[in-house]
């Protein structure tokens, strides 16, 4: 499918837009071109369509300006398509507490509008996504094994949140593409160490292993491929926080070493450092990082969910 096409068709599908809406793209500079393709698809779908481009932020969960955050809580639908996330800010948390309609693609390429993730069947990613997020809300208490490695936290009283492509009511929001259920971990629970061989939002698609090791919720030790960059952007306050975990429920994306696709994989799980207030945890960073390994097995409660990375149920893979 052509540029335009593809972009009017996640616009009706995954936001249903309809025209007369107030329609607001936030884009920066490094993604602009791809921005004015959906400011264009929501032209012709008759949307109110609205551009503003902002200078790039330096990392994931950086806010906008205060202008761009009051504009996103006016509108009915928003897509924020940035090089860095905008995800995991007070501003998108703010615009859906208002009812906006909201999608994210921090770090989105053309070859993902086209490829990938994005050309999945977007009502069994909701229906696997769900019933993942549906053991994520039962849970307490989670363990994940990969190669000898072992980190286990609590998820007790936490909520989990579906991140599911469709995006059609007031007040939901999440990423595209999409296909992912996460979880803000207690804080201060989690302790082990994680072999991580997919991604890491900053570094990129991993050439070799990264052992991450967390000390009473906390990051305290980092060897491997992207160590020292990864601690870097992190700091050494807040954003070394356990902030999120995620499995992957996307059958159609890849590990491109962008995370926006990587974390959906299915087969994959995630560990995100730093901020998670806008989605049930108490921590403020500035900063959210994804770390994407690949084939783990995870129990939740002492029962086997994930196996080698696939998804289980009793004796039946789904």
């Amino acid at each position: 499918m052509e540029l335009s096409n593809v972009c009017q068709e996640i616009l009706k599908n995954s936001l249903d837009l309809k025209a007369g809406e107030i329609f607001l793209i936030v884009t920066d500079d490094a993604k602009k071109s791809l921005a004015e393709a959906l400011y264009r698809a929501g032209q012709t779908l008759g949307a109110e369509t609205l551009l503003m481009v902002m200078k790039e932020r330096k990392k994931s969960g950086e806010e906008p300006p205060r202008a761009i955050a009051a504009a996103l809580a006016e509108s009915d639908a928003a897509v924020c398509i940035t090089e860095f996330s905008l995800t995991h800010t007070k501003a998108r948390k703010q615009a859906v507490a208002s009812g906006t309609r909201l999608a994210t693609m921090p770090g989105i390429t053309e070859d993902m509008f086209l490829e990938g993730a994005i050309t999945a069947n977007y009502s069994e990613v909701k229906i696997l996504t769900e019933h993942v997020t549906g053991l994520l809300d039962r849970g307490r208490r989670v363990t994940i094994e990969k190669e000898g490695h072992q980190l286990a936290f609590s998820i007790e009283e936490r909520k989990g949140v579906p991140s599911t492509g469709v995006y059609i009511h007031p007040g939901e929001s999440g990423n595209l593409p999409s296909g992912e259920a996460f979880i803000a971990p207690v804080e201060g629970t989690a302790s082990g160490e994680i072999l991580v061989d997919g991604s890491v939002v900053g570094v990129g698609k991993m050439r070799s292993a990264l052992l991450l090791t967390v000390e009473n919720g906390r990051l305290i030790k980092a060897e491997g491929e992207g160590a020292e960059q990864l601690l870097n952007i992190l700091g050494t306050g807040p954003g070394r926080s356990v902030a999120e975990f995620g499995i992957g429920t996307n059958r159609r994306a890849r590990i491109t070493g962008n995370v926006l696709e990587d974390e959906k994989v299915y087969g994959t799980v995630h560990i995100a450092f730093g901020s998670n207030l806008t989605f049930g945890g108490t921590v403020e960073a500035g900063v959210h990082i994804d770390c994407v390994f690949k084939n783990p097995d995870v129990r939740i409660d002492g029962r086997k969910v994930l196996e080698d990375g696939k998804l289980v149920s009793g004796s039946e893979e789904l």
